[in-house]
């Protein structure tokens, strides 16, 4: 049985999330968590509420023992690009992609 969570529309790219992520994919619960309270990274905040999250959904919704609860999977995919425009010399436009986000945090019970 697993739980899943998802965070959409993160306004951090994927990349600087993918950092985080593979910090806690296949550790405990209280692991987890005492990794991203720990990290200084910006991703680790919004992660951090999705463990609690999908915590909550494998304890509320499908009755799983907190206890046995692990990360078994974690992804950051690209949500949509904001597109922006910075002015540059003689008129010139250079564009700055602000990206963001789509996490997708599940957890299992371990036999």
């Amino acid at each position: 049985m697993e739980a899943r969570a998802h965070l959409r529309y993160v306004r951090i790219s994927p990349r600087k999330v993918q950092i985080v992520c593979d910090l806690i994919r296949g550790k405990s619960i209280p692991q987890a968590t005492a990794i991203l309270m720990t990290t200084p990274k910006a991703a680790s905040e919004p992660l951090l509420k999705l463990l609690k999250s999908a915590v909550a959904n494998a304890e509320n919704n499908h009755n799983m023992d907190l206890e046995k609860l692990y990360v078994s999977e974690i992804f950051a995919n690209p949500g949509p690009i904001i597109k922006r425009i910075m002015p540059r010399a003689q008129g010139r436009a250079y564009r700055i992609n602000k990206r963001t986000s789509h996490v997708t945090l599940v957890v299992a019970e371990k036999q």
